[in-house]
């Protein structure tokens, strides 16, 4: 959105107050407070755009993660001898004549959130080019809790006093977004280097190049609020097609056409579930065809043989492509003739696959500018060609932050398209996943895009991608490290977020899968993967297939097993929750402060979170089950059954997920928790369907769904389906079968069904299941048309 100001267009009249002014303009009004132009802009009656910038500048700025377009509003501007207040149906907005110091408050005059009356603009060189530093703080209450900034890999919930220094890497992943629990957001939409500090004297947003200020603000009135209006401002999040619900296998690297085929050969052999395997780099060929986006490897002879071995059985594939680009490709020639490469050090330095990387053989790969239009067009030129033309299913955007090795203070000088890399490096991310979904909505309507990347910024939910927490080292304190900071993620309004199952590196267990310590962190990081929005297996150093854990009847393969099914198990109501994050601006990992913010105790717990709105999910993040034989050998040793500790959160009535003991919320419990067992509870209220067991997602329909009903509150749950991998829902093909709970009346409602796509069941029946108590439960089913009716307890 461009914040140019044309005073003669803009401007509908001045009103003179002694020797200041101000602008009303079609969106708030705009004056100078001490040489600094002040442009308070309304996009939404709860959306406030804030710019601040020397009065002797003109700004024209677009944003790359702002896409809404400010709507009309009827506001209503006043002044006093000390304020200029702007007010829409939601907000009210204080500009302080003096100081400069705007406040946010709701129409009954209770304040939300204020700046401090301290902002800079520090002059400063920008490779060449005069700019400034900008820096804007604000006022938190002492004990207003805080959440968002991206994926941070430091365990906290609430993100309150801390100071981090947001540069894109391979396991932090940066959005300068943050939410209060008093249900309002602030975006800093600025893309160089940021610093984000909250201390004592204040909370600060400070980036190393800025020609302005410039910031929203947005009241939600809670969490899910806060991300829709985060959502309303930068795009709205796309549905995955089903099958990338199922189960992944992955792993640094498979080495063959043969390999890969081989690991879904072996899970179907097995009767282990699979949806996906993710061919991972070097199918090019050497380091110097580095990301050719085609298949030169000599292990790789037939690709489209390959990719259609997969799909014979079942599977979908995705694979790695890269930001980057080796010296002898195709892509790398043109984008240099071009101009339209960056210089600095990136993975792989060495021509040679070895590590350390031998600097005799420099790789010569570099990074291209996806800031440039012309250049997103040739990356997908050479991607359709080579790879979209054989009919793989996604891709794995791999260094999307992108890698920068041996980092210099000049590497950032480097120029793009739109101006130094230092003035726009962490929306690297987003351009070039950008750059790849539009091209490939352009291209076709049929397949849903899926993109898995490693790295994110504000907006980019509404390019179809799941971003995954980086590289993570493989031990308990990774394990528990990836919850909070993939909910805080989620809380930016990004939905989409997953973790490698096991960790990636293996350096903390040198025997490896030998390790039983190892076998342990990676069945319980099965669990925890097994309820994120992407269950995906994959690492160094060591195979992660199920079949290298032991055999079934052995206690770890059995554990994996069992959550790889009930994963499949979930599928209908992870697909309808899916199409909540679409149709409703919804979120699937849910911090319990999202729905439960009226408890205090949930503020700041970083290993709990819903799942969906009626699973809270507790994953076992310590060690059980392994003890020290002696200082070289340990041993599993499952003869007792330990328990670990769960708050179950206040003023709600919960169902133990396994054994269906109704329990009341606001306490702590004790639970046991054998190596095949998560802690899972279900809210009283619930309504969940269940599939049948499956190989793969779409092995078989769904006209034959256990409905569960967790009584004890009144509840509704509507049941989504469509054509499951195109986007003719955009155009209102699916349906919904609403399900509603009176619990007063132990009665349950199946509405009529709404909507129709092509291959809908017309008939079908429900297993109705009701739960009251840890005693049995109670059942029925009965046969549905897609008419209403209503079935008692």
């Amino acid at each position: 959105m461009k914040c140019i100001y044309w005073i003669g267009l803009l401007s509908l009249f001045i009103v003179s107050c002694g020797t200041k002014a101000y602008d009303k303009t079609d969106l708030g009004l705009k004056t100078i407070i001490d040489s600094t132009t002040v442009d308070i802009q309304f996009f939404s009656p709860k959306i406030i755009r804030v710019l601040k910038y020397p009065q002797d500048s003109v700004i024209d700025k677009k944003s790359l993660s702002v896409i809404k377009s400010p709507e009309k509003l009827d506001l209503n501007i006043s002044e006093d001898d000390n304020f200029f207040t702007i007010s829409s149906n939601s907000l009210k907005v204080r500009l302080n004549r003096k100081s400069g110091e705007i406040s946010y408050s709701d129409l009954n005059g209770d304040l939300l959130f204020t700046e401090a009356p301290s902002y800079d603009f520090t002059p400063t060189s920008d490779a060449g080019e005069n700019t400034f530093k900008v820096t804007q703080s604000f006022k938190l209450e002492p004990d207003e809790a805080i959440y968002g900034l991206g994926i941070l890999q430091q365990g906290k919930m609430s993100q309150r006093n801390q100071e981090v220094f947001m540069v894109q890497g391979n396991t932090q992943d940066y959005v300068p977004f943050f939410q209060s629990v008093k249900g309002y957001g602030l975006f800093w939409d600025n893309y160089s280097p940021t610093t984000f500090k909250d201390d004592e004297n204040g909370t600060q947003f400070s980036s190393e190049v800025g020609k302005c200020i410039d910031y929203y603000f947005m009241l939600g009135g809670n969490a899910d609020g806060v991300i829709a209006e985060m959502r309303n401002l930068t795009g709205q999040a796309p549905m995955f097609p089903l099958w990338t619900f199922g189960f992944w296998q992955s792993k640094e690297r498979y080495k063959s056409q043969d390999e890969t085929v081989g690991v879904v050969e072996k899970y179907r052999e097995l009767g282990v579930p699979l949806d996906g395997i993710i061919q991972d780099w070097q199918y090019w060929g050497d380091n110097y065809h580095w990301n050719a986006m085609e298949f030169l490897n000599p292990n790789f002879p037939n690709p489209q043989k390959f990719v259609n071995d997969v799909h014979n059985l079942n599977a979908h594939m995705i694979i790695s492509i890269w930001s980057s680009f080796g010296p002898e490709t195709n892509e790398y020639k043109e984008l240099k003739d071009k101009g339209m490469l960056m210089d600095f050090g990136t993975w792989p330095l060495s021509g040679k696959d070895v590590w350390p990387p031998d600097m005799n053989y420099p790789s010569g790969v570099v990074v291209y500018d996806p800031y440039n239009p012309e250049a997103r067009d040739i990356y997908w030129k050479y991607l359709k060609k080579g790879l979209f033309s054989l009919g793989i299913d996604g891709w794995w955007m791999d260094s999307t932050e992108p890698d920068h090795m041996n980092a210099k203070p000049e590497d950032l000088d480097n120029k793009t398209y739109l101006g130094s890399f230092r003035k726009v490096r962490n929306a690297f991310p987003l351009m070039t996943v950008g750059g790849v979904y539009d091209h490939q909505r352009k291209e076709t309507s049929d397949k849903r895009v899926f993109i898995l990347t490693r790295s994110a910024f504000a907006g980019q939910q509404r390019y179809g991608s799941n971003t995954w927490t980086g590289d993570v080292t493989s031990s308990w304190e990774a394990l528990k490290n990836q919850i909070p900071a993939g909910l805080n993620f989620s809380m930016t309004g990004i939905p989409y977020w997953n973790t490698d199952i096991g960790g990636f590196f293996l350096s903390k267990f040198p025997k490896k899968l030998d390790d039983p310590n190892y076998k342990e962190l990676y069945a319980r990081w099965v669990q925890f993967g097994a309820f994120s929005t992407m269950m995906r297996s994959h690492g160094a150093d060591a195979p992660r297939e199920i079949y290298q854990f032991g055999k079934k009847g052995e206690p770890i393969y059995d554990a994996i097993d069992k959550f790889i099914n009930l994963r499949y198990s979930l599928l209908p109501y992870i697909y309808a929750t899916s199409y909540d994050v679409t149709a409703n601006q919804s979120t699937i990992t849910r911090a319990l402060v999202m729905d439960f913010a009226e408890d205090k105790n949930t503020h700041d717990i970083n290993n709990e979170y819903m799942f969906g709105k009626s699973i809270l999910v507790a994953p076992v993040t310590d060690p059980m089950y392994t003890k020290d034989v002696n200082e070289h050998n340990k041993v599993q040793d499952f003869s007792t059954t330990k328990s670990t500790e769960i708050y179950l959160p206040a003023n709600t009535t919960w169902y133990d997920f396994w054994t269906n003991e109704k329990l009341v919320g606001g306490k702590t419990i004790s639970k046991e928790t054998p190596i095949d067992m998560m802690p899972l509870y279900v809210k009283a209220g619930s309504i969940i369907p269940f599939g049948p067991k499956v190989q793969f997602a779409e092995e078989k329909d769904w006209s034959n769904l256990e409905i569960r009903v967790y009584t004890g509150a009144n509840g509704e749950f509507s049941l989504y389906e469509d054509e499951k991998d195109n986007y003719n829902y955009e155009k209102g093909a699916f349906s919904l079968i609403s399900f509603e709970w009176d619990d007063s009346n132990k009665k349950l409602t199946i509405n009529k069904r709404e909507g129709t796509f092509d291959g809908m069941l017309k008939n079908r029946s429900f297993n109705i299941v009701f739960i009251n108590s840890h005693n049995e439960p109670l059942s029925k089913t009965i046969d549905y048309n897609g008419e209403r009716l209503e079935v008692k307890l």
